[in-house]
């Protein structure tokens, strides 16, 4: 099982590399989930792939967020350099970039980021369709579905093995970015979720979202078994002293066949944690054990990490095996061979030998003088020398030698592989309609339905699968009294294998009251609305942010998709509309999809059938707190989108707006649907704009 490393900074990959990892992950520029790190300049990244290479580790680069077209250009630059200089394979989150890449730099390896949210074998399945070799799975998979997704994968599988857990799932959480501007799909979360809230009527604030940090450590040799092929570190934020502790507990725990001594979880304690670590998660216990916070004014460990920083920058710690063969024999060169594991060989030739005047040159001589390979990254693993009597050499022409092949056996193996790059085509630009877009209505419960909302005439109407499923027969009706509408199912963003039994139950519900439309979160479920005969529809946690992405969602038969509400309205109008494209246009933007139940956390038991729930905030903001699929949450924004009074939407070459209720009343529902439909209406009290005219870093 391979143990991949964080590399946020060069002394980073370092401090990795003499730890003990077999891999790092790195970002370089601004393309990647962690533009607050350090990160690598272009001539860090050559000296770092070559520092990686050279020692048999592996580099990997993280691309892993969701790109703007301006930014396209920028993405190919990375990828050409990355595959010119061999790193190893490249993270992606995004579509588009995934489709880039695959164009332009077809040798280079693509990973899925666990920011894909891949969590089903028919999402990595898609993957695989895609070209991708390797799945990052979410954070919140239990052991028994890591279990059998690498038994049925065609692909590698990553897991977390060690850091940080996200309350959100990846890819899915846009609470930083609608509250500050700052996306954590492009790298830049605020980490709001860490903050103090208070449930209403609580006096005391509490935190409901900040998770203690993950360590499998204990749980090495099961993971082993069921066929992880990768232990992944979180950390690229943390100095380069956590990353050697952390590293080296893990490499010698998988090195040496065991688990983590309690002096070795002491120290992973000390070096980062919040009031202890969680396997919450992969055990499927979760609850509220698994919360916890850093303390303020908690220090690092200081002689911990300067017994770190002493071990990973003074000496070689990661010595490349090598063998060596010489020859030396009267009226021949002398001839010098290096061998290492991978079956690198250089041969290098010198002077031949001297008979001897005085004293002559032994074989002894030579190997001593081979061994001497202080300063390099080689160990001397086998030495045969051949070597005739009474010879004379000069033994500063065996240094000579032993420099000369070495240095060649360095440059063999950090030459990169051999690969193809071609030149990025920008897409060409496909404007969407020119008139108005017609409307979605998406309700969150059947009873907001009504004639008042429906008789207004929308194109396409959206509930959850579980809600057809619950009201099989009054929809049947439903759907045979407007005709002229198409109605959708949305399937959950999250749902587990375990829960495709009674996901393809409620879906053959949904079938036989007249659904036709499938909203979908992830490309995973593509075949399951095609099992269904459903048209796909793309919904906004595909993360459709440019052109390409709309590209690859219509070649892989979407109907229509939605772009994200992370895009300002110009970016939206400058996308170019490769299919039908939806942006939601009204309603509470949904900000965080969680694994928790964070409502059955408070110890009083399920709330799903019970009053709507909410969370306050330090400014007194308050966020309502939704069920979903699962025994999942889900967190909502505190103010509503509100666009009614806005025309440029209506010009952003949009087929589809969507107006997404959430607690409204059938009444409130028709009277916004008729606001929207006029440009006349009252606007709720403490209304946004969302992110449509100011946009994200």
């Amino acid at each position: 099982m391979e143990l991949l490393a964080p590399a946020g900074s060069p002394e980073a990959l370092q401090a990795a590399v003499q730890a003990g990892a077999d891999a790092v992950y790195l970002g370089f520029g601004p393309l990647n989930a962690r533009r607050n790190a350090k990160n690598f300049t272009r001539e860090q990244l050559e000296e770092g792939v070559a520092y990686c290479h050279l020692r048999g580790v592996k580099v990997y680069l993280t691309l892993n967020t969701l790109l703007f077209d301006r930014e396209l250009d920028t993405a190919a630059q990375a990828g050409a350099l990355a595959s010119d200089l061999g790193v190893d394979a490249v993270l992606v989150q995004d579509l588009g970039v995934a489709k880039l890449l695959r164009q332009t730099c077809p040798g280079l390896p693509l990973h899925a980021s666990t920011q894909m949210t891949v969590h089903s074998l028919d999402g990595i399945l898609a993957c695989a369709e895609l070209g991708i070799t390797r799945v990052v799975l979410p954070r919140e998979m239990p052991a028994e579905a890591i279990r059998a997704l690498c038994q049925a994968s065609p692909l590698e599988i990553e897991v977390f093995g060690h850091g940080a857990l996200c309350m959100c799932y990846s890819g899915q959480c846009t609470l930083s970015a609608v509250l500050g501007g700052r996306s954590g799909n492009r790298g830049l979360c605020a980490q709001p979720c860490r903050l103090a809230y208070r449930w209403p009527g609580d006096r005391q604030t509490s935190h409901p979202l900040s998770l203690k940090d993950l360590s499998l450590a204990g749980h090495l040799g099961q993971l082993e078994e069921m066929g992880v092929a990768c232990l992944k570190i979180e950390g690229r934020m943390k100095r380069p002293e956590y990353v050697a502790v952390v590293t080296a507990i893990y490499a010698a725990a998988l090195r040496e066949h065991r688990e983590p001594t309690r002096k070795e979880m002491a120290q992973l304690e000390a070096a980062f944690s919040r009031q202890g670590f969680t396997q919450g998660y992969f055990l499927d216990r979760k609850g509220p054990a698994m919360f916890g916070t850093r303390p303020e004014g908690t220090r690092d460990p200081a002689d911990l990490f300067a017994q770190a920083k002493q071990f990973y920058t003074r000496g070689e710690h990661r010595p490349v095996p090598v063998t060596l063969s010489a020859r030396g024999q009267l009226g021949e060169p002398v001839t010098l061979t290096a061998r290492d594991a991978d079956g690198h060989t250089v041969t290098a030739q010198g002077a031949a030998p001297q008979p001897a005047r005085t004293r002559p040159v032994t074989g002894e001589q030579v190997a001593a003088q081979l061994a001497k390979t202080g300063g390099t990254v080689y160990a001397v693993q086998d030495l045969q020398v051949d070597w005739g009597e009474g010879l004379s050499l000069p033994l500063s022409a065996v240094n000579a030698l032993r420099r000369e092949v070495l240095a060649g056996l360095d440059q063999a193996r950090t030459a990169p592989p051999a690969r193809e790059t071609r030149l990025f085509a920008r897409p060409k630009a496909r404007k969407g309609p020119g008139e108005p877009p017609a409307f979605t209505l998406s309700f969150r419960r059947w009873e907001q339905l009504s004639p008042a909302s429906l008789d207004q005439g929308p194109a396409l109407v959206y509930l959850p699968v579980q809600a057809w499923a619950s009201h099989e027969r009054e929809g049947a009706e439903l759907t045979r009294a407007y005709p002229d509408i198409a109605f959708g199912a949305v399937l959950p963003r999250m749902a587990f294998d375990r829960e495709g039994p009674a996901l393809r139950q409620a879906l053959e519900a949904a079938c036989r009251a007249g659904v036709t439309q499938a909203l979908l979160g992830h490309v995973g479920q593509l075949a399951l609305a095609r099992a269904f005969g459903l048209t796909p529809r793309g919904d906004f946690g595909l993360g459709f942010t440019n052109t390409l992405t709309g590209e690859e969602l219509a070649r892989l038969g979407f109907a229509s998709a939605t772009a994200s509400f992370e895009c300002r309205l110009s970016q939206i109008r400058d996308l170019g509309k490769a299919l039908p494209t939806e942006a939601i246009v009204y309603g509470r933007l949904p900000l965080m999809l969680m694994e928790h139940c964070i409502l059955k956390n408070r110890g009083q038991g399920c709330h799903c059938e019970e009053a709507p729930q909410a969370l306050q905030d330090r400014k007194g903001e308050t966020f309502p707190v939704e069920p979903a699929w699962g025994c999942r949450n889900e967190l909502f924004n505190a103010k509503t989108l509100w666009l009614a009074d806005k025309a440029d939407w209506k010009t952003a070459g949009l087929t589809y707006a969507r107006l997404a209720f959430l607690r409204e009343t059938p009444a409130d529902c028709a009277q916004v649907f008729r606001a929207y439909r006029t440009g006349a209406g009252e606007a709720p009290a403490g209304f946004t704009r969302g992110l449509y005219y100011r946009g994200v870093e």
